[in-house]
């Protein structure tokens, strides 16, 4: 039996259509992935099932009865209570049933009669299945279990929940969700600020979830681990694949083929047409050879460019020199704690480093150090001389939200937007899903998920010699981070990144600093196996 329907759904604002005629279904037990480009209308599904929208047409039913969780990728935890407290109000049954017990204990120690004594036996038989019912045995190993899988240690389980940082407060939101175990959970970006470790977790832990999964996610290889089915917003539309996300790639392959047949021919007859009515007009000038010249003059559409040739056309003109950057014994801690120690290691031209390690072992501490945001404890850190980096990070923060994006990538100071060909750059940020009008607005008026790819448009036409990104795919779609990658695989510097998308890094690193929760970090090459 369906839990959730839509049917027949559309939905638009101010005359601009978002989604149309969209049917889905989700039963127990499936396990949806919801995948599109920025704006395209995933978050107004999430809204649509929880009712905080309505359709415009069409209906959302909701089976009766049936619990929705949401998890918003932006924390809507807040207060003065601790995640801890939090996790243990949802087991209040087991709390109050506790009480009762406590009581009774307390009445054995009165005298009683055989009735009186017999009454009370049997109520605590009642409640100690109960207990049983309600997991009270096992309730406090859950959420230990929950919380430490999440990387919370003592200190943020006693934090007031709104004094958690943005990403420790979405990882509390999660832990909530889990706890509650609804029959439906609605997923947006939810491994998002989750190191590896977590990530691998949450995995497993959706795989035996008995209800039915909707998620959101750009983590292709965590959508590989988790989904069963693939929705793709296409054209304001939902287009179902069977299977995961590799499933997906191959069936959308073949799909878009067969549409490309099908609209060859289509786009034959209409040029034949089209050609016709002009031969008609053409031949009550000059009735001898007008249709004859006309057909001759028809032309098959030329395949783009490949995506190669404009990001290699971009870069041909960056010259970048082999030494880049040389660490030595570089340590940095707080509190007395030693995060890194006796970090050595070097960068050259075409280096791929990526920085992997469970969060808060000091892996974004690591670029900070390098990028001068912060002073090491010991060692140094020695950039070669005219070689300039950008980071993605303090890009991003100070983005100019009154500035637009099209002045804010070409203005950026020695832009590879001044090197290279108008055209190619303009194609490029079309494959960063930037239209002409969108080069017209303003920063401010964005969404997260756009301002993300204003920045790593910057950011790859800086003309820097390196780039260095932390978590740079957590507010990018698939297609902009497919783009990204294609552009840092071709990018002729060198690249260090923090990530926890093993897609990602095992598609892009050469090479990985591995924290492993020691000071000593551990230098391997990458092998794919993340």
């Amino acid at each position: 039996m369906s839990l959730i329907r839509l049917n027949d759904v559309s939905k638009d604002y101010d005359g601009r259509v978002v989604v149309r005629d969209a049917f889905l279904k989700l039963r127990a037990g499936d396990r949806v992935g919801l995948i599109g480009k920025n704006g395209t209308g995933k978050s107004t599904i999430l809204e649509l099932i929880l009712g905080r929208q309505e359709p415009t047409t069409g209906t959302v039913d909701v089976t009766l009865g049936t619990t929705i969780g949401y998890f918003s990728q932006f924390s809507e935890l807040d207060g003065e209570q601790s995640i801890l407290e939090l996790l243990s109000a949802h087991f209040a049954d087991v709390h109050r049933t506790q009480a009762r017990l406590d009581e009774i204990g307390l009445q054995f120690a009165e005298p009683m009669t055989d009735t009186e004594m017999n009454r009370v036996l049997a109520e605590q038989g009642e409640l100690l299945e109960a207990m049983d019912r309600l997991g009270a045995w096992t309730y406090e190993n859950t959420i230990d279990t929950v919380l430490t899988r999440l990387g919370f240690d003592d200190e943020r389980r006693a934090l007031p929940v709104g004094r958690l940082s943005g990403g420790w407060g979405n990882r509390a939101a999660l832990a909530l969700l889990l706890i509650q175990n609804p029959d439906v959970l609605l997923l947006d970006e939810p491994t998002n600020f989750l190191d590896l470790e977590g990530v691998t977790w949450i995995e497993g832990w959706l795989q035996n979830f008995a209800g039915a999964v909707l998620v959101v996610s750009h983590d292709r290889q965590f959508l590989d681990g988790v989904v069963t089915r693939i929705v793709e917003i296409e054209n304001n539309r939902l287009q179902d694949y069977e299977g995961d996300y590799t499933d997906y790639v191959q069936a959308k392959q073949s799909r878009l083929k067969m549409l490309e047949k099908q609209f060859a021919h289509e786009e034959e007859l209409l040029a034949y047409e089209q050609a016709a009515s002009a031969a008609r007009r053409e031949a009550a000038r000059n009735p001898a050879n007008a249709i004859a010249r006309r057909l001759a003059d028809i032309k098959k559409k030329q395949a783009p460019r490949p995506i190669d040739q404009i990001i290699t056309g971009i870069y041909e003109g960056l010259r970048v020199s082999n030494d880049l950057l040389t660490v030595e014994g570089l340590g940095k801690g707080f509190g007395g704690e030693p995060l890194f120690e006796a970090l050595t290691f070097s960068l050259h031209r075409g280096d791929r480093v990526a920085v992997v390690g469970s969060n808060g072992s000091g892996k974004s501490t690591l670029l900070d150090v390098l990028t001068g945001e912060t002073a090491p404890d010991s060692g140094t850190v020695r950039w070669a001389k005219g070689a300039r980096f950008v980071s993605y990070n303090r890009v991003f923060a100070e983005l100019n939200l009154e500035d637009t994006v099209g002045h804010a990538v070409n203005a950026y100071p020695d832009s590879l937007a001044f090197s290279a060909t108008k055209k190619s750059v303009a194609r490029f940020l079309a494959m960063l899903q930037f239209s002409e009008a969108d080069l017209q607005k303003r920063i401010g008026t964005l969404s997260g998920g756009q301002r993300a790819r204003v920045a790593i448009a910057q950011c790859l036409l800086s003309g820097a010699a390196v780039i260095v990104l932390d978590e740079p795919t957590n507010h990018l779609d698939i297609t902009s981070t497919q783009v990204m990658e294609r552009a840092l695989a071709h990018f002729p510097g060198a690249v260090v990144v923090v990530s926890h998308d093993r897609f990602f890094i095992d598609k892009l690193a050469d090479r990985l600093l591995i924290f492993d929760g020691t000071p000593r970090v551990r230098e391997t090459a990458a092998t794919g196996a993340l």
